[in-house]
């Protein structure tokens, strides 16, 4: 109707300007304008004062000023030899507001709607309103609110405006009912529908969102179907169909998935084809395709990759490699013909970055291990992407490769990449069985000015550790990449068990480091230190700090030297899967009132089991020793129990003890820990809230005491990590299954930000 309105209000605007005589413009005057500049008008029109008017110039005037969707009539009227130009303009949206929405902000509403082109403004017409209105329906269906309702009120207002009243009857939230997997019939359709993210509900789904219906996460649960059969040898696998229905009521989604599983195939063979650039037995030792097992489609695009990087690693940039499955549909067999054609040779031309509006470009470059001006190479490329992406600058980090016009051997690297904010500040307060309350407060900035320096400032306070500590890190002290670090810091501290005490162990000191790479992967830490500690005395100190405060004093200085290592390749320091954390330090103090040497090494891995299910093992060792007939400083012993050693004791109570009872910790430190870590029940795949059954054992030494597996503690539970809003928190259920006379067992313990 709105068509036809049109077509009918153009036809009678022209009609009074059809079957007039061609004459000469003598003047132009335009009428019925409110808000739109008369220049906007002069401006659309065919002619001007001066010019020959005609019927087909009408037409095209009217037409003009119809399409710029400013007007609902337009009209030209000629009075001799002057024309008219009548407008009524379309009323300008003032406002727009909705009531009854409550699941979404109205700013993200007014931004959805603005996408549309409804905004504050900008004329109206139904058209523009139906859209809207649909436009809202979308964003609500995406949430699974199939039942929402909207009306629209238009109210006029002085001036030719409007405002809009959105009216929004969300309804019930629609929720998946069932899913069925038609045509599967070597698994069960429990174990199948187990690798979905989208399931029918359980009693966590408010928190996982699970049973809300999402293309997005439909398209991604078929294709983790798929490879859970081409991964299992059924190399015709297809899915045929998918019918999503919603009941009648708009709250109940079925979602039905027809497959056709096809036979399972196992690989035959494997066979090379092509130009192998006479490297057919390296070539060889990357296939991962096992003759004798089941066809696995991961393998084979694992092998393809690995030729096309091989390939890439001698300068061909272009090689293209085919994995053609030969099958033989009578014994269930496949032979995988893999087909070569390196392509031709390429240099590096030139490396354009870009996307980096705040970073300086030789922050970038400096971790580039492909050089421009150089052979192609397929591993340096991809360790300078990874380099680049682990400086935690970037949310993306992307390389493309790009032809250069006219010179077939040369290529340009495009390197692209999006920026995030790398200063912080944070005000926080966290809660634990052991420090009680704990204030924060940090500034950081890992890229200052674009540098790719970092500097920060942190201040802890709790019931028994005090902290501030200054640090600043130059990556790049020097150009061949060796990093410097100061620290300046102020701690205090006393052990966790005396809170009746009011005794302190008080130490400032500073240091610099210099971590020097020995390879791409491994970086070594050198330094020193300069630090006074300053035991404060007050009740319940213990009798081992009078000892040592009446053989040295109650103030000592301390210089010592420090060395470590350390290597992380885990897929996520907060909720990791899979990879080896290593790390090893030592200071060693030579020279001033305390003389010592203190080493620890810490070993993590983490082996996923599946998608779900992953083993945790970590293990730990500390060791200290006076120096030149000096005992071993009190005051840098180690503490285990609790979390973050041997759960189900308290915090820091196991080791020696002195004469009044008091744990001193030990010279010698032990810890094993081992964990199996499953996601929630009910919780999907989410890896930020998992469940854990874990076995702790371990023990602290005095300095002269030997170790023994007999003095070992251990104890067995399970508990709940969660990587919540104020950081990492761990929550643990521990019975201790070897523990003597005396050990103070604390079986619920929890903490946040604790890494074991």
């Amino acid at each position: 109707m709105r068509t036809v309105s049109a077509v009918v209000a153009l036809a009678f605007a022209a009609s009074t300007a059809w079957a007039v005589d061609p004459f000469t413009v003598a003047d132009i005057r335009v009428e019925g304008l409110q808000r739109v500049e008369p220049g906007t008008v002069f401006a659309s029109l065919p002619f001007r004062v001066g010019d020959v008017y005609n019927d087909d110039k009408g037409s095209s005037a009217i037409r003009t000023l119809f399409g710029l969707g400013l007007f609902k009539d337009v009209r030209v009227e000629v009075t001799g030899n002057v024309l008219v130009v009548i407008v009524e303009e379309r009323p300008t949206v003032a406002d727009v507001d909705f009531s009854g929405a409550k699941e979404f902000d109205k700013d993200v509403l007014k931004k959805a709607l603005r996408d549309v082109g409804l905004t504050e403004g900008r004329p109206y017409d139904q058209a523009l309103a139906d859209r809207a209105e649909q436009e809202l329906k979308r964003q609500y269906i995406n949430r699974s609110l199939y039942g929402v309702e909207v009306v629209t009120t238009v109210t006029p207002i002085e001036r030719n405006r409007v405002n809009l009243t959105f009216s929004v009857s969300e309804g019930e939230l629609a929720k998946i009912k069932d899913i069925r997997i038609a045509g599967a019939t070597s698994f069960s359709e429990s174990t199948l529908k187990g690798l979905f993210d989208l399931d029918s509900g359980g009693w966590l789904s408010f928190y996982t969102k699970s049973d809300r219906y999402s293309r997005a996460k439909l398209n991604a649960d078929l294709e983790t179907l798929k490879s859970y059969y081409l991964t299992r040898g059924y190399l015709e696998f297809r899915i045929d169909s998918t019918q999503v229905a919603i009941s009648p009521n708009k709250q109940d989604i079925t979602i039905t998935i027809n497959v056709t599983e096809g036979d399972r195939y196992v690989v035959s063979g494997v066979k090379l084809e092509g130009n192998f650039l006479d490297k057919e037995n390296e070539f060889k030792s990357l296939v991962t395709i096992k003759p004798g097992q089941a066809y696995n489609a991961d393998a084979v695009a694992e092998t393809t990759k690995a030729f096309v990087d091989y390939f890439g690693n001698f300068g061909f940039a272009f090689a293209r490699v085919e994995a053609r499955p030969e099958i033989d549909r009578v014994n269930n067999r496949v032979a995988i013909v893999l087909q070569a054609d390196p392509s031709r040779r390429a240099y590096v031309r030139q490396i354009v970055i870009g996307g980096n509006n705040r970073t300086r470009d030789e922050v970038i470059r400096r971790e580039f291990r492909q050089f421009e001006s150089s052979w192609y190479d397929g591993d340096k490329i991809k360790l300078s992407r990874d380099r680049v992406d682990r400086l935690g600058y970037f949310k993306d980090v992307g390389v493309d490769v790009s032809e250069v016009a006219g010179t077939p051997d040369q290529v340009d690297l495009n390197v692209t990449v999006s920026e995030k904010p790398t200063g912080s500040l944070q005000l926080g307060a966290g809660f634990s069985s052991a420090e009680k309350l704990a204030l924060s407060f940090s500034i950081k900035q890992e890229n200052a000015f674009g540098s790719g320096n970092y500097l920060g400032v942190d201040v802890n306070t709790s019931k028994y550790n005090k902290v501030i500590v200054f640090n600043t890190v130059d990556p790049y002290f020097t150009q061949d990449g060796i990093s410097r670090t100061i620290d300046v810091y102020h701690r205090s501290s006393r052990p966790y068990e005396d809170q009746g005490g009011n005794y302190q162990l008080v130490t400032t000191g500073g240091g610099m480091r210099f971590g020097v790479p020995f390879s791409e992967t491994d970086t070594v830490y050198f330094g020193a230190n300069a630090e006074r500690t300053t035991i404060k005395p007050g009740t319940n100190i213990p009798a081992a700090y009078l000892a040592y405060a009446n053989r040295f004093g109650y103030s000592s200085s301390a210089f010592p030297l420090s060395i470590g290592w350390s290597r992380d390749d885990r897929d996520s320091s907060l909720a990791p899967n899979r990879g080896r954390y290593q790390r090893f330090g030592t200071d060693l103090g030579l020279t001033g009132d305390a003389r010592y040497v203190r080493a620890q090494y810490q070993y993590q891995q983490y082996i996923p089991l599946n998608k779900q299910y992953t083993i945790g093992l970590n293990g730990e060792l500390g060791y200290g020793k006076g120096l030149n007939g000096n005992p071993f400083p009190v005051f840098k012993n180690f503490y285990s129990g609790g979390l973050g050693s041997v759960r189900g004791f308290e915090q820091g109570t196991l080791g020696p003890r002195d004469v009044t009872g008091a744990v001193i910790g030990g010279a010698k430190k032990v810890t094993l820990n081992a964990e199996i870590i499953a996601p929630f029940p009910g919780a999907g795949n989410d890896r930020t809230l998992r469940v854990f059954g874990f076995m702790d054992v371990g023990n602290v030494y005095a300095e002269n005491q030997k170790i023994t597996v007999a003095d070992l503690r251990a104890s067995v539970g399970f508990g709940l990590s969660w990587i919540s809003p104020v950081g990492p928190l761990r929550i643990a259920i521990a019975n201790p299954v070897r523990k003597f006379a005396g050990d103070r067992i604390q079986k619920l313990q929890f903490q946040i930000g604790t890494s074991f």
